[in-house]
């Protein structure tokens, strides 16, 4: 077979920046593959650029090493060194084939075909590869897949998944970046029947797949694509609302993944923090947006500063989103919150303490009922008004 690009485009601009230009021109054999072929034909931002070459680790090595490149072995068993030049990283890997999978991990072997490592890739857009002069290679359809909007497994669905499990979430988040129109069927039917293999998966990696797909700009149709065919519960057992969801996202809230499941989620937030093993600044964030008071348009400034002096702002104005969404009034009261300085109890112990009081519980009794005042007062007394109210209560 003639290896021959399917289309040449202008060399993006990141090929000519410094590090990646010395990492090419020590290989110049490689490619560039995956995401940024892929992004630069979408005409999205590029996050992380990954190399490829018929190459061995080795021989990889030996040639980053002439260039006076750092090289670092961060995978030599499956194939991947790590160039690292002027505080930037590029992973490197040697063209594969897969050998024998169980459902998460694949054993390889090494190979020169470029077609056969694209053939192990998960996704048609995902198996692209472009040279340094803007040759893209695409073996399984990926230009034309991306351009009409369809995500679809590189050969048969239902191999792709038994290979890995995690591609049946994988498939969802990229619908949900990438998808336009209509799923493709023979996908969904495999990811039907591959739904039992989620439970195999750690529940670390199911996370992650979950916190990117609701972190894309409207995963809205990928969430009810995932309820229809099964995944959705399979992944988050507790409970959920899509509606919630829905009208969340419809409302323009930050499309922060913590923020959307704390409107789909309706079961206990604990129990699924601890399945999936979130970590603890998650579980938090999860937890205190659905547990607490909530500010209402109708408030006073009063009522807002003192929630303000219990709860940070951008916790109250994420449950306003929660509670109200783009309603004027809701966005009118986000805004206040957003503008409102945080009120800070003026008093410390070592104010008690100054006034003739010993140590001991008494402090503290003395500070919170101070506090308590100030609180009932709208948190605007001062410092010496403060002060003057521990003394009356002395």
């Amino acid at each position: 077979m003639t290896d021959t690009p399917a289309l040449r485009i202008a060399p993006p601009a990141f090929l000519a920046e410094p590090a990646l230009a010395a990492v090419l021109t020590a290989l110049p054999e490689a490619r560039v593959v995956g995401g940024a072929v892929r992004d630069t034909l979408a005409g999205c931002p590029i996050t992380e650029i990954d190399l490829a070459t018929p190459r061995t680790p080795e021989d990889v090595g030996k040639a980053l090493q002439a260039a006076g490149i750092r090289s670092v072995p961060t995978g030599v068993r499956h194939g991947t060194v790590t160039a690292v030049l002027e505080g930037q990283s590029f992973e490197i890997t040697t063209l594969r084939r897969d050998v024998e999978t169980d459902g998460r991990h694949a054993m390889v072997a090494f190979t020169d075909d470029w077609r056969a490592d694209a053939a192990r890739r998960d996704f048609t857009i995902n198996a692209m590869s472009m040279t340094q002069g803007g040759e893209v290679f695409d073996y399984f359809g990926g230009v034309s897949d991306l351009r009409s909007g369809l995500v679809r497994f590189v050969g048969d669905p239902a191999t792709r998944i038994a290979e890995d499990y995690l591609r049946i979430l994988r498939y969802f988040r990229f619908f949900a970046r990438y998808g336009r129109g209509n799923a493709d069927p023979a996908a969904l039917a495999a990811i039907r029947a591959g739904v039992p293999g989620l439970a195999r998966l750690s529940v670390e990696r199911v996370w992650s797949e979950l916190a990117r797909i609701l972190a894309t700009p409207d995963p809205r149709e990928a969430v009810a694509l995932m309820a229809e065919f099964g995944v959705l519960a399979a992944a988050l057992p507790e409970g959920t609302d899509q509606s919630r969801l829905a009208r969340l996202v419809a409302a323009g809230a930050p499309a922060c993944p913590i923020l959307r499941l704390a409107a789909l989620l309706t079961g206990d937030d604990a129990t699924l923090a601890n399945r999936l093993r979130m970590s603890a600044a998650e579980r938090d964030r999860l937890a205190v947006l659905r547990h607490g008071p909530t500010a209402h348009p109708g408030d006073s400034d009063a009522a807002l500063r003192r929630l303000l002096a219990e709860e940070p702002a951008d916790v109250l104005v994420d449950r306003a989103w929660l509670a109200g969404g783009a309603a004027p009034d809701w966005a009118a009261l986000r805004a206040r919150l957003a503008a409102m300085p945080r009120p800070v109890f003026p008093l410390e112990g070592r104010d008690v303490l100054a006034l003739g009081e010993t140590e001991g519980p008494r402090v503290g009794e003395l500070l919170r009922a101070v506090r308590q005042w100030w609180l009932d007062g709208g948190c605007v007394a001062d410092k010496e008004a403060c002060r003057a109210e521990l003394l009356r209560r002395m």
